[in-house]
């Protein structure tokens, strides 16, 4: 998020690729798990459920790795019934 986003990322990860600079995520796994999966020097997710409440599908985690979903775009939908349950 603070990178720049994706174009950010991307262009942070072609710096750190010829120099072997190993990249880690911080924070928002349901983006960082896709953003990792496309860094040659990928390193570690942190992995933090807070969104898990409010969305359809949260990121799941199998035997120590997130498993990218195959929904278009982010992958991200959202839990309308949790959802409206914050609502003002």
């Amino acid at each position: 998020m603070r990178i720049g986003g994706v174009s950010g990322w991307l262009r942070a990860a072609a710096l750190a690729e010829p120099r072997g600079i190993p990249l880690s995520s911080h924070l928002f796994p349901e983006i960082s798990a896709h953003l990792l999966a496309v860094t040659p020097t990928c390193h570690w997710l942190e992995y933090i459920d807070w969104a898990s409440p409010i969305l359809a599908e949260p990121v799941k985690i199998e035997q120590g790795h997130a498993v990218i979903s195959e929904a278009p775009g982010a992958g991200i939908s959202w839990n309308e019934e949790a959802i409206a349950k914050w609502q003002l």
